[in-house]
Protein backbone atom coordinates (compact mmCIF):
# COMPACT_ATOMS: atom_id res chain seq x y z
CA UNK A 1 0.00 0.00 0.00
CA UNK A 2 1.18 3.42 -1.03
CA UNK A 3 2.72 5.56 1.85
CA UNK A 4 0.49 8.05 1.06
CA UNK A 5 -2.73 6.17 1.93
CA UNK A 6 -1.06 6.23 5.66
CA UNK A 7 -3.54 9.20 6.20
CA UNK A 8 -6.59 6.95 5.64
CA UNK A 9 -8.48 6.17 9.19
CA UNK A 10 -8.78 2.22 9.88
CA UNK A 11 -11.30 2.85 13.03
CA UNK A 12 -13.90 1.23 10.61
CA UNK A 13 -11.69 -1.97 10.69
CA UNK A 14 -12.41 -4.65 12.91
CA UNK A 15 -10.37 -7.34 11.47
CA UNK A 16 -8.75 -7.70 8.37
CA UNK A 17 -11.40 -10.92 6.86
CA UNK A 18 -13.50 -9.27 4.12
CA UNK A 19 -10.86 -6.18 3.59
CA UNK A 20 -8.45 -6.88 0.84
CA UNK A 21 -6.35 -3.71 2.25
CA UNK A 22 -5.51 -5.80 4.87
CA UNK A 23 -3.86 -8.23 3.40
CA UNK A 24 -0.03 -8.57 3.42
CA UNK A 25 2.00 -8.04 0.77
CA UNK A 26 3.42 -11.16 -0.92
CA UNK A 27 7.57 -9.26 -0.48
CA UNK A 28 6.82 -7.51 2.84
CA UNK A 29 9.09 -7.91 5.60
CA UNK A 30 8.22 -9.67 8.22
CA UNK A 31 7.46 -7.71 11.75
CA UNK A 32 7.28 -9.48 15.20
CA UNK A 33 4.89 -7.90 17.69
CA UNK A 34 5.08 -9.38 21.60
CA UNK A 35 1.90 -8.38 23.48
CA UNK A 36 -2.04 -8.22 22.64
CA UNK A 37 -2.80 -4.61 24.35
CA UNK A 38 -4.66 -1.71 22.40
CA UNK A 39 -1.33 -0.49 21.32
CA UNK A 40 -0.11 -3.91 19.81
CA UNK A 41 -3.31 -4.43 18.18
CA UNK A 42 -3.16 -0.91 16.34
CA UNK A 43 0.03 -1.40 15.58
CA UNK A 44 -0.44 -4.95 13.65
CA UNK A 45 -3.20 -3.53 11.68
CA UNK A 46 -1.05 -0.40 10.57
CA UNK A 47 1.57 -2.60 9.80
CA UNK A 48 -0.49 -4.84 7.81
CA UNK A 49 -1.70 -1.86 5.69
CA UNK A 50 1.67 -0.67 5.26
CA UNK A 51 2.36 -3.92 3.53
CA UNK A 52 4.39 -6.01 5.92
CA UNK A 53 3.70 -9.20 7.16
CA UNK A 54 3.08 -9.75 10.83
CA UNK A 55 3.43 -12.26 13.23
CA UNK A 56 1.88 -11.42 16.82
CA UNK A 57 3.47 -13.53 20.22
CA UNK A 58 1.40 -13.95 22.40
CA UNK A 59 0.88 -16.41 25.88
CA UNK A 60 -2.28 -17.41 24.93
CA UNK A 61 -2.69 -16.93 21.04
CA UNK A 62 -6.46 -18.92 20.82
CA UNK A 63 -7.84 -16.01 22.71
CA UNK A 64 -5.94 -13.42 21.50
CA UNK A 65 -6.74 -14.28 17.76
CA UNK A 66 -9.85 -12.42 17.54
CA UNK A 67 -8.40 -9.09 18.40
CA UNK A 68 -5.97 -9.05 15.73
CA UNK A 69 -6.45 -8.55 11.78
CA UNK A 70 -7.22 -12.04 10.52
CA UNK A 71 -4.11 -10.81 8.16
CA UNK A 72 -1.20 -10.92 11.10
CA UNK A 73 -0.88 -14.49 12.20
CA UNK A 74 -0.84 -14.99 16.17
CA UNK A 75 1.24 -17.52 17.87
CA UNK A 76 2.89 -18.27 20.81
CA UNK A 77 5.67 -15.92 21.57
CA UNK A 78 8.95 -18.34 20.85
CA UNK A 79 7.41 -19.15 17.99
CA UNK A 80 6.56 -15.75 16.66
CA UNK A 81 10.30 -14.59 17.63
CA UNK A 82 11.84 -17.67 15.30
CA UNK A 83 10.36 -15.86 12.26
CA UNK A 84 11.08 -12.80 12.13
CA UNK A 85 14.44 -10.40 13.02
CA UNK A 86 12.41 -6.82 14.39
CA UNK A 87 10.24 -7.41 17.08
CA UNK A 88 8.29 -4.75 18.66
CA UNK A 89 8.01 -5.26 22.55
CA UNK A 90 4.39 -3.56 23.42
CA UNK A 91 4.69 -4.72 27.20
CA UNK A 92 4.65 -2.54 30.16
CA UNK A 93 8.26 -2.91 31.87
CA UNK A 94 7.05 -4.97 34.79
CA UNK A 95 6.75 -7.60 32.61
CA UNK A 96 9.91 -7.81 31.03
CA UNK A 97 11.08 -10.37 33.30
CA UNK A 98 8.81 -12.96 32.11
CA UNK A 99 10.53 -12.17 28.40
CA UNK A 100 13.47 -13.57 29.95
CA UNK A 101 12.72 -17.48 29.84
CA UNK A 102 13.64 -16.46 25.61
CA UNK A 103 17.04 -14.80 25.75
CA UNK A 104 18.49 -17.84 23.74
CA UNK A 105 15.25 -17.05 20.89
CA UNK A 106 15.82 -13.25 21.11
CA UNK A 107 19.75 -13.19 20.65
CA UNK A 108 21.02 -11.04 17.74
CA UNK A 109 17.13 -9.70 17.28
CA UNK A 110 16.13 -5.63 17.27
CA UNK A 111 13.88 -4.61 19.90
CA UNK A 112 11.72 -2.27 19.62
CA UNK A 113 10.95 -0.85 23.09
CA UNK A 114 7.65 1.35 22.69
CA UNK A 115 7.28 1.14 26.67
CA UNK A 116 6.15 4.63 28.75
CA UNK A 117 6.32 5.39 32.38
CA UNK A 118 3.22 6.59 34.58
CA UNK A 119 5.36 9.21 35.58
CA UNK A 120 8.58 11.71 34.75
CA UNK A 121 11.89 10.18 35.59
CA UNK A 122 10.11 7.44 37.41
CA UNK A 123 13.08 5.20 37.70
CA UNK A 124 16.86 5.25 37.38
CA UNK A 125 16.97 4.49 33.65
CA UNK A 126 15.19 4.47 30.92
CA UNK A 127 12.94 1.45 29.93
CA UNK A 128 14.92 0.68 26.86
CA UNK A 129 18.15 0.71 28.85
CA UNK A 130 16.54 -1.25 31.47
CA UNK A 131 15.37 -3.99 28.40
CA UNK A 132 18.83 -3.81 27.31
CA UNK A 133 20.29 -4.82 30.36
CA UNK A 134 18.07 -7.93 30.73
CA UNK A 135 19.07 -8.80 27.24
CA UNK A 136 22.41 -7.62 26.11
CA UNK A 137 22.62 -10.27 23.16
CA UNK A 138 20.06 -7.90 21.42
CA UNK A 139 20.05 -4.53 19.83
CA UNK A 140 17.33 -2.37 21.35
CA UNK A 141 15.86 0.65 19.35
CA UNK A 142 13.47 3.17 21.70
CA UNK A 143 10.57 4.02 19.16
CA UNK A 144 6.89 5.15 18.55
CA UNK A 145 6.35 5.48 22.16
CA UNK A 146 5.31 9.03 20.87
CA UNK A 147 2.33 8.05 19.04
CA UNK A 148 -0.79 6.52 20.56
CA UNK A 149 -2.76 3.79 19.49
CA UNK A 150 -5.87 6.06 18.37
CA UNK A 151 -2.86 7.74 16.24
CA UNK A 152 -1.98 4.34 14.66
CA UNK A 153 -6.08 3.61 13.62
CA UNK A 154 -6.47 7.18 12.40
CA UNK A 155 -3.66 8.21 10.48
CA UNK A 156 -0.99 10.35 11.12
CA UNK A 157 -2.19 13.87 11.53
CA UNK A 158 0.04 17.10 11.71
CA UNK A 159 2.45 17.19 14.80
CA UNK A 160 1.72 13.39 15.25
CA UNK A 161 3.44 12.50 12.72
CA UNK A 162 7.07 12.50 14.19
CA UNK A 163 8.43 9.39 15.69
CA UNK A 164 11.49 9.78 17.76
CA UNK A 165 13.62 7.20 17.25
CA UNK A 166 17.30 6.64 19.14
CA UNK A 167 19.62 2.96 19.76
CA UNK A 168 23.53 2.80 19.39
CA UNK A 169 23.74 1.04 16.65
CA UNK A 170 23.06 2.50 13.25
CA UNK A 171 21.55 -0.23 10.91
CA UNK A 172 18.88 -0.90 13.67
CA UNK A 173 18.02 2.42 13.67
CA UNK A 174 17.37 3.08 10.04
CA UNK A 175 15.67 -0.19 9.55
CA UNK A 176 13.26 1.03 12.02
CA UNK A 177 13.41 4.61 10.69
CA UNK A 178 12.12 2.95 7.25
CA UNK A 179 9.73 0.93 9.03
CA UNK A 180 7.74 4.30 10.75
CA UNK A 181 8.31 5.96 7.13
CA UNK A 182 6.45 3.39 5.89
CA UNK A 183 3.56 3.39 8.04
CA UNK A 184 3.14 7.15 7.31
CA UNK A 185 5.00 8.90 9.94
CA UNK A 186 8.27 10.97 10.19
CA UNK A 187 11.46 9.12 11.62
CA UNK A 188 13.44 11.90 14.08
CA UNK A 189 17.12 10.59 14.83
CA UNK A 190 17.77 11.11 19.13
CA UNK A 191 21.30 9.79 18.64
CA UNK A 192 22.63 7.04 21.09
CA UNK A 193 20.27 5.13 23.93
CA UNK A 194 20.88 7.12 26.21
CA UNK A 195 18.77 9.65 25.14
CA UNK A 196 15.66 6.81 25.73
CA UNK A 197 15.02 8.83 29.01
CA UNK A 198 14.20 12.17 27.55
CA UNK A 199 12.04 10.66 24.98
CA UNK A 200 9.94 8.42 27.35
CA UNK A 201 9.11 11.76 28.98
CA UNK A 202 7.82 13.51 25.95
CA UNK A 203 4.84 12.22 25.92
CA UNK A 204 4.18 12.95 29.82
CA UNK A 205 4.99 16.29 29.79
CA UNK A 206 1.63 18.37 29.71
CA UNK A 207 1.72 21.36 27.01
CA UNK A 208 5.77 22.58 28.38
CA UNK A 209 5.70 25.24 25.78
CA UNK A 210 2.09 26.48 27.28
CA UNK A 211 3.00 26.64 31.35
CA UNK A 212 4.50 29.87 31.10
CA UNK A 213 2.08 31.95 29.25
CA UNK A 214 -0.71 30.57 30.73
CA UNK A 215 0.48 31.07 34.38
CA UNK A 216 1.68 34.84 32.95
CA UNK A 217 -2.19 34.89 31.29
CA UNK A 218 -3.13 34.10 35.26
CA UNK A 219 -0.90 36.11 36.97
CA UNK A 220 -2.26 39.23 34.46
CA UNK A 221 -6.14 38.23 35.11
CA UNK A 222 -5.73 38.06 38.52
CA UNK A 223 -3.98 41.42 39.36
CA UNK A 224 -6.49 43.17 37.02
CA UNK A 225 -9.47 41.57 38.16
CA UNK A 226 -8.23 42.53 41.83
CA UNK A 227 -7.54 45.95 40.54
CA UNK A 228 -10.74 46.40 38.87
CA UNK A 229 -12.42 44.93 42.13
CA UNK A 230 -11.55 47.78 44.31
CA UNK A 231 -12.27 50.47 41.58
CA UNK A 232 -16.18 48.91 40.63
CA UNK A 233 -17.60 47.05 43.57
CA UNK A 234 -15.10 47.88 46.95
CA UNK A 235 -15.04 51.71 46.52
CA UNK A 236 -18.86 52.57 46.32
CA UNK A 237 -19.16 49.75 48.73
CA UNK A 238 -17.23 51.59 51.05
CA UNK A 239 -18.15 55.18 50.14
CA UNK A 240 -21.13 55.35 48.88
CA UNK A 241 -22.90 51.89 51.10
CA UNK A 242 -23.78 50.35 47.26
CA UNK A 243 -23.78 47.31 46.63
CA UNK A 244 -22.38 46.39 43.41
CA UNK A 245 -21.39 42.74 44.46
CA UNK A 246 -23.50 41.43 41.58
CA UNK A 247 -20.70 42.72 38.92
CA UNK A 248 -17.91 40.83 39.93
CA UNK A 249 -19.27 37.62 37.92
CA UNK A 250 -19.69 39.42 34.32
CA UNK A 251 -19.10 42.78 34.14
CA UNK A 252 -15.76 42.86 35.82
CA UNK A 253 -14.58 40.05 34.22
CA UNK A 254 -15.22 42.17 31.17
CA UNK A 255 -13.49 45.06 32.12
CA UNK A 256 -10.13 42.61 32.85
CA UNK A 257 -10.22 40.44 30.01
CA UNK A 258 -9.69 43.22 27.61
CA UNK A 259 -6.69 44.58 29.74
CA UNK A 260 -5.07 41.02 29.60
CA UNK A 261 -5.79 40.44 25.80
CA UNK A 262 -4.26 43.83 25.52
CA UNK A 263 -0.99 43.79 27.50
CA UNK A 264 -0.78 39.81 26.39
CA UNK A 265 -0.64 41.17 22.92
CA UNK A 266 2.23 44.12 23.71
CA UNK A 267 4.21 41.13 25.01
CA UNK A 268 4.03 39.41 21.82
CA UNK A 269 5.94 42.46 20.70
CA UNK A 270 8.12 43.67 23.19
CA UNK A 271 10.83 41.19 23.09
CA UNK A 272 11.52 41.61 19.59
CA UNK A 273 12.07 45.61 20.16
CA UNK A 274 14.52 44.25 22.91
CA UNK A 275 16.24 42.01 20.70
CA UNK A 276 16.44 44.85 18.12
CA UNK A 277 17.94 47.04 20.84
CA UNK A 278 20.14 44.36 22.00
CA UNK A 279 21.86 44.09 18.59
CA UNK A 280 22.17 47.54 17.77
CA UNK A 281 23.79 47.99 21.21
CA UNK A 282 26.11 45.37 20.60
CA UNK A 283 26.57 46.22 16.98
CA UNK A 284 26.24 42.20 15.98
CA UNK A 285 24.07 39.62 14.91
CA UNK A 286 26.18 36.78 16.53
CA UNK A 287 26.44 37.54 20.45
CA UNK A 288 23.78 35.24 22.09
CA UNK A 289 20.67 36.36 23.89
CA UNK A 290 20.21 36.21 27.18
CA UNK A 291 18.27 33.12 28.12
CA UNK A 292 15.10 34.91 29.65
CA UNK A 293 14.88 36.54 26.18
CA UNK A 294 15.54 33.84 24.35
CA UNK A 295 12.85 32.05 26.49
CA UNK A 296 10.70 34.66 25.53
CA UNK A 297 11.41 34.95 21.77
CA UNK A 298 9.76 31.20 21.80
CA UNK A 299 6.95 31.36 23.54
CA UNK A 300 5.54 34.51 21.82
CA UNK A 301 3.36 32.07 19.77
CA UNK A 302 1.29 31.12 22.74
CA UNK A 303 1.29 34.12 23.73
CA UNK A 304 -0.65 35.35 21.11
CA UNK A 305 -3.01 32.61 21.02
CA UNK A 306 -4.26 33.59 24.41
CA UNK A 307 -4.20 36.86 23.99
CA UNK A 308 -6.86 36.24 21.21
CA UNK A 309 -8.73 33.85 23.29
CA UNK A 310 -9.27 36.90 26.40
CA UNK A 311 -10.38 39.05 23.29
CA UNK A 312 -12.38 36.37 22.03
CA UNK A 313 -14.06 35.50 25.67
CA UNK A 314 -14.14 39.91 25.94
CA UNK A 315 -16.41 39.59 22.75
CA UNK A 316 -19.23 37.25 24.17
CA UNK A 317 -18.67 38.74 27.15
CA UNK A 318 -19.60 41.88 25.91
CA UNK A 319 -22.34 41.08 23.76
CA UNK A 320 -24.08 39.43 27.08
CA UNK A 321 -24.34 42.05 28.91
CA UNK A 322 -27.20 43.32 27.85
CA UNK A 323 -29.03 40.31 28.45
CA UNK A 324 -28.20 40.64 32.44
CA UNK A 325 -31.51 41.64 34.35
CA UNK A 326 -28.90 44.51 35.90
CA UNK A 327 -28.86 45.69 32.92
CA UNK A 328 -32.63 45.72 32.01
CA UNK A 329 -33.09 47.11 35.91
CA UNK A 330 -30.76 49.85 35.29
CA UNK A 331 -31.55 50.82 31.90
CA UNK A 332 -35.28 51.37 33.14
CA UNK A 333 -34.33 53.29 35.79
CA UNK A 334 -32.63 55.69 33.27
CA UNK A 335 -35.68 55.31 30.93
CA UNK A 336 -38.20 56.96 34.02
CA UNK A 337 -35.42 59.91 34.46
CA UNK A 338 -35.26 60.93 31.27
CA UNK A 339 -39.00 60.95 31.25
CA UNK A 340 -38.70 63.10 34.65
CA UNK A 341 -36.60 65.23 33.15
CA UNK A 342 -38.07 65.50 29.49
CA UNK A 343 -34.68 65.89 28.78
CA UNK A 344 -33.23 64.45 25.58
CA UNK A 345 -30.60 62.00 25.95
CA UNK A 346 -28.60 62.25 22.93
CA UNK A 347 -24.97 62.78 23.25
CA UNK A 348 -23.43 63.51 19.52
CA UNK A 349 -19.94 63.01 21.78
CA UNK A 350 -21.17 59.46 23.31
CA UNK A 351 -22.29 58.46 19.99
CA UNK A 352 -19.30 59.54 17.99
CA UNK A 353 -17.32 57.90 20.26
CA UNK A 354 -18.84 54.07 20.70
CA UNK A 355 -19.28 53.84 16.90
CA UNK A 356 -15.51 54.78 16.60
CA UNK A 357 -14.58 52.30 20.02
CA UNK A 358 -17.06 49.38 18.71
CA UNK A 359 -15.61 49.87 15.06
CA UNK A 360 -11.86 49.65 16.00
CA UNK A 361 -12.43 46.42 18.58
CA UNK A 362 -13.79 44.51 15.29
CA UNK A 363 -11.22 45.61 13.35
CA UNK A 364 -8.55 44.58 16.05
CA UNK A 365 -10.67 41.52 16.86
CA UNK A 366 -10.70 40.31 12.81
CA UNK A 367 -6.97 40.99 12.37
CA UNK A 368 -6.32 38.71 16.38
CA UNK A 369 -7.98 35.79 14.47
CA UNK A 370 -6.15 36.24 11.21
CA UNK A 371 -2.98 36.08 13.32
CA UNK A 372 -4.38 32.98 15.15
CA UNK A 373 -5.34 31.18 12.45
CA UNK A 374 -2.12 31.29 10.55
CA UNK A 375 -0.29 30.15 13.28
CA UNK A 376 -1.60 26.64 13.26
CA UNK A 377 0.49 24.45 11.49
CA UNK A 378 -1.63 23.12 8.91
CA UNK A 379 -1.67 26.67 7.61
CA UNK A 380 1.46 28.40 8.23
CA UNK A 381 3.36 25.39 6.23
CA UNK A 382 1.15 26.34 3.13
CA UNK A 383 2.94 29.95 3.52
CA UNK A 384 6.25 30.91 2.45
CA UNK A 385 8.22 32.71 4.52
CA UNK A 386 7.62 35.71 3.72
CA UNK A 387 3.70 35.59 3.71
CA UNK A 388 4.05 34.10 7.47
CA UNK A 389 6.43 37.55 8.28
CA UNK A 390 3.96 39.77 6.61
CA UNK A 391 0.85 38.59 8.59
CA UNK A 392 2.55 38.25 12.28
CA UNK A 393 4.76 40.97 12.08
CA UNK A 394 3.71 43.90 9.82
CA UNK A 395 -0.10 42.67 10.34
CA UNK A 396 0.30 41.60 14.28
CA UNK A 397 1.82 45.14 14.76
CA UNK A 398 -1.43 46.70 12.88
CA UNK A 399 -3.46 44.67 15.23
CA UNK A 400 -1.25 46.54 18.62
CA UNK A 401 -2.00 49.82 16.98
CA UNK A 402 -5.58 49.21 16.29
CA UNK A 403 -5.66 47.97 19.91
CA UNK A 404 -4.21 50.85 20.77
CA UNK A 405 -6.83 53.08 19.15
CA UNK A 406 -9.79 50.60 20.55
CA UNK A 407 -7.90 51.43 23.94
CA UNK A 408 -8.16 55.24 23.57
CA UNK A 409 -11.21 55.49 22.62
CA UNK A 410 -12.60 53.76 25.22
CA UNK A 411 -11.39 56.29 27.82
CA UNK A 412 -11.74 59.15 26.05
CA UNK A 413 -11.59 61.89 28.43
CA UNK A 414 -11.76 59.64 31.99
CA UNK A 415 -8.36 60.10 32.17
CA UNK A 416 -8.16 63.74 33.31
CA UNK A 417 -11.79 63.21 35.15
CA UNK A 418 -11.29 63.24 38.75
CA UNK A 419 -14.13 61.44 39.64
CA UNK A 420 -12.57 58.05 37.40
CA UNK A 421 -9.49 58.11 40.49
CA UNK A 422 -11.28 55.80 42.46
CA UNK A 423 -9.03 55.06 45.81
CA UNK A 424 -6.74 57.87 44.17
CA UNK A 425 -6.35 54.73 41.32
CA UNK A 426 -6.47 55.55 37.72
CA UNK A 427 -8.41 54.07 35.23
CA UNK A 428 -7.38 50.61 34.35
CA UNK A 429 -6.96 51.45 30.76
CA UNK A 430 -4.16 54.26 31.39
CA UNK A 431 -2.44 51.06 32.90
CA UNK A 432 -2.51 49.04 29.97
CA UNK A 433 -1.43 51.56 27.68
CA UNK A 434 2.28 51.91 29.11
CA UNK A 435 3.64 49.10 27.40
CA UNK A 436 1.66 49.34 23.88
CA UNK A 437 2.90 52.67 23.59
CA UNK A 438 6.53 52.20 24.44
CA UNK A 439 6.67 49.36 21.57
CA UNK A 440 4.74 51.36 19.18
CA UNK A 441 7.33 54.58 19.63
CA UNK A 442 10.19 52.08 19.61
CA UNK A 443 8.83 50.77 15.98
CA UNK A 444 8.48 54.08 14.58
CA UNK A 445 12.53 54.64 16.28
CA UNK A 446 13.58 51.51 14.66
CA UNK A 447 11.86 52.78 11.30
CA UNK A 448 14.20 55.69 10.72
CA UNK A 449 15.99 55.62 8.10
CA UNK A 450 19.51 55.63 9.71
CA UNK A 451 18.47 52.99 12.16
CA UNK A 452 16.48 50.69 10.00
CA UNK A 453 19.72 51.21 7.74
CA UNK A 454 21.88 50.27 10.66
CA UNK A 455 19.57 47.11 11.44
CA UNK A 456 19.32 46.50 8.14
CA UNK A 457 23.42 45.95 8.18
CA UNK A 458 23.78 43.89 11.40
CA UNK A 459 21.27 41.51 10.30
CA UNK A 460 23.32 41.10 7.06
CA UNK A 461 26.21 39.75 9.20
CA UNK A 462 28.24 43.76 9.45
CA UNK A 463 30.18 44.22 12.92
CA UNK A 464 31.77 47.13 14.59
CA UNK A 465 35.04 47.11 13.70
CA UNK A 466 34.81 44.30 11.02
CA UNK A 467 36.34 45.15 7.74
CA UNK A 468 33.23 45.93 5.47
CA UNK A 469 35.06 43.52 2.35
CA UNK A 470 34.51 40.77 4.75
CA UNK A 471 30.80 41.02 4.76
CA UNK A 472 29.95 38.66 1.65
CA UNK A 473 31.28 35.82 3.93
CA UNK A 474 28.84 35.91 6.61
CA UNK A 475 26.32 35.47 4.21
Amino acid sequence: MPVGDMGKPLLGHQNGGSDPSLVPGTSGRTIGVLGSGDFARSLSMRLVCSGFKVVVGSRNPKRSASLFPSAAEVTFQADAIKKTDIIFVAVFREHYTTLCDLSDELSGKILVDVSNNAEINHHKESNAEYLASLFPACTVVKGFNVISAWTLQSGARDGNKQVYICCDNQEAKRAVGEIAHMLGFTPVDMGALVSAREIENIPLRLLPAWKIPVFLALGLFLCFYTYNFIRQVLHPYILDKKNKFYKMPVEVVNTTLPCVAYVMLSLVYLPGVLAAAFQLYHCTKYKRFPDWLDQWLQHRKQIGLLSFFCAALHAVYSLCLPMRRSHRYLLLNEAVKQVEKKADAWVEEEVWRMEVYISFGIMALGLLSLLAITSLPSISNSLNWREFSFIQSSLGFVALVISTLHTLTYGWGRAFDESQYKFYLPPTFTLTLLVPCVIILAKLFFHLPCMNERLRRIRKGWERGRPTQNLMETL
